[in-house]
C-alpha cells in the first residue's frame, strides 16, 4: 500500500470495506438458474435495488428472441429472463464495461440450494463464487470509485446478464452495443485458479443441434425400407468426434431420438459443441461440419438441417489486451498481491466483448474454485482482495494518459 496515493488509498479502503459477504449471502439464497425466469426476475430485482446506489440510469433491458431446437426436432422460442444495464455519465472522457451474470447453472429442481461453511473463511454455495460474489466485488469498486475525485473523468456501463451460462444468445447484442467506444471492459468471472491466477486467452464456442430425419418402417418386416436417424446420428457423431485437431475440441454430448424397439427411428437430434482455438480453426471447423454431413446424408440416405452456430468467438491475447493485464498486474503489486494468467479452455462474456476491439481482463471475479458442481465455494477473503484490485485498476485506468 505504500506505493498507493493518498486518494488511491482511500478508495481501495472503501471498496474493501463494503458489506459484500453479506450480499453474497442474500443473492444466494435465491436460486437463478439460467431457465428459471422467476428466480432471475427475483435476482433482476435484488440487483436494481443494489445498484441503484450507483448514479446514472438502471434499466432492465428485455431478452432478444431466441431459436431453439426441442426433442422433436421442432424449431422453438426460448425465453429467458430480462438483463440489468446501468448507464454512467457516457460523456466523460473514459469509458468503460463493466460486465457479469445473474444467472447460474443450478436450476431450481437442482439438489445444491444453499451456503454453508465448509470451514473458517471458505463458504460453499450455489453460484457463491460464479458469480455473486463477483458482481458483490463489482459493486464494491464502483461504489468506492464514485467517491473518488476521480469519478467525473469515469463513465461506464454495466451489463448484468441472464443467460451466460446458457452461452449469452439473448444478451449478445446488448453486450456488442455497451462495448462501443469503450477503453477497456473488466468482467467479473472468478478467477481461474484459487490463487488468483487470472485466464488471458480463451477457445471459441460453437453449439450446434442436427436434426437428422430418415424414414420410418417396421423393425422385422420391411426395415430395408426404413433409414434409421439414430443410426446416422451415431455415425455423425463418430466423424464429428475423429475430425479434432489440435487446435479444435469436439464433444458430441447429446442424441434425442428413437421410439419403439420395433420401429426404424426416423428422426434424431444431435447436439455438440465445438472450441476452435483461433479464427482460422473455425473456419476449419465449419468446413468439417459440412464435410461430415454430406457424408452421413450420403451414406444413409437421411436428410440433415444444421441449427445454431458459433456463439463465443476465439479470445487471443492482442497487444491492447496484454497491456491491460499489465495494468492489472502492477495494481496487484502495488496491494500486495501477486496476479498472474494463463490460457482457459473455457469461454465466456469476454469472448464477446474481446471481438468488439475493447481490451478486457474477464476473471476479475473471486477467489473460490469448483464452479458448477455441487462442491462451489467462495474463499471470503478474496472479497474485499478483488474489490481492491478493482477499484485501483479502474482509478489508473482513469488516469492513464491524462
Amino acid at each position: 500500500m505504500a506505493l498507493l496515493s493518498s486518494g488511491e488509498r482511500a478508495v481501495v479502503e472503501r471498496a474493501g470495506a463494503e458489506p459484500m459477504l453479506d450480499q453474497v449471502l442474500s443473492w444466494a439464497a435465491f436460486n437463478s438458474g439460467s431457465r428459471n425466469l422467476g428466480g432471475l426476475e427475483r435476482m433482476a430485482d435484488l440487483l436494481v435495488d443494489a445498484f441503484a446506489a450507483l448514479p446514472g440510469l438502471i434499466r432492465l433491458e428485455r431478452p432478444a428472441s431466441v431459436k431453439s431446437v426441442d426433442g422433436a426436432g421442432r424449431s422453438i422460442d426460448l425465453e429467458h429472463g430480462r438483463h440489468l444495464h446501468l448507464t454512467v455519465r457516457p460523456t466523460a472522457p473514459v469509458q468503460l464495461l463493466l460486465t457479469g451474470h445473474m444467472d447460474t447453472v443450478y436450476g431450481a429442481d437442482h439438489a445444491f440450494q444453499e451456503t454453508a461453511w465448509l470451514e473458517d473463511g471458505v463458504l460453499g454455495g450455489p453460484g457463491v463464487a460464479d458469480m455473486k460474489g463477483g458482481l458483490a466485488v463489482m459493486l464494491a469498486a464502483l461504489k468506492a470509485v464514485e467517491h473518488s475525485k476521480l469519478a467525473d473523468r469515469i463513465g461506464y456501463e454495466v451489463v448484468i446478464n441472464s443467460d451466460e451460462e446458457v452461452g449469452s444468445p439473448a444478451s449478445a447484442a446488448l453486450l456488442a452495443q455497451a462495448a462501443q467506444g469503450k477503453r477497456a471492459a473488466l468482467t467479473y468471472e472468478p478467477a481461474a485458479l484459487p490463487d488468483g491466477t487470472l485466464a488471458g486467452a480463451r477457445p471459441g464456442s460453437g453449439n450446434f443441434d442436427f436434426v437428422i430425419k430418415g424414414r420410418s418402417a417396421h423393425a422385422g418386416r420391411n426395415p430395408e425400407e426404413g433409414r434409421n436417424a439414430v443410426v446416422a446420428a451415431s455415425e455423425l457423431a463418430l466423424r464429428l468426434s475423429m475430425s479434432k485437431t489440435p487446435g479444435l475440441s469436439i464433444n458430441p454430448a447429446k442424441i434425442d431420438g428413437g421410439g419403439p424397439n420395433n420401429v426404424v427411428p426416423d428422426r434424431a437430434i444431435l447436439r455438440v459443441n465445438f472450441r476452435p482455438r483461433t479464427t482460422d480453426d473455425q473456419e476449419i471447423a465449419s468446413r468439417l461440419i459440412a464435410k461430415a454431413l454430406d457424408e452421413t446424408a450420403a451414406a444413409h440416405d437421411v436428410f440433415i438441417e444444421a441449427h445454431g452456430g458459433f456463439g463465443r468467438p476465439p479470445k487471443p491475447l492482442s497487444e491492447e489486451a496484454e497491456a491491460l493485464f499489465g495494468l492489472v498486474k502492477k495494481a496487484g503489486e502495488d496491494l500486495g498481491q501477486v496476479i498472474g494468467w494463463q490460457p482457459s479452455g473455457g469461454v465466456c462474456d469476454g469472448n464477446n466483448i474481446a471481438a468488439c476491439g475493447v481490451p478486457v481482463v474477464d476473471t476479475m471475479g473471486v477467489r473460490g474454485g469448483k464452479i458448477h458442481s455441487m462442491e462451489e465455494y467462495l474463499i471470503v477473503e478474496s472479497l474485499a482482495e478483488r474489490a481492491a484490485l478493482s477499484a485501483l485498476t479502474i482509478m489508473r485506468l482513469a488516469t492513464e494518459g491524462a
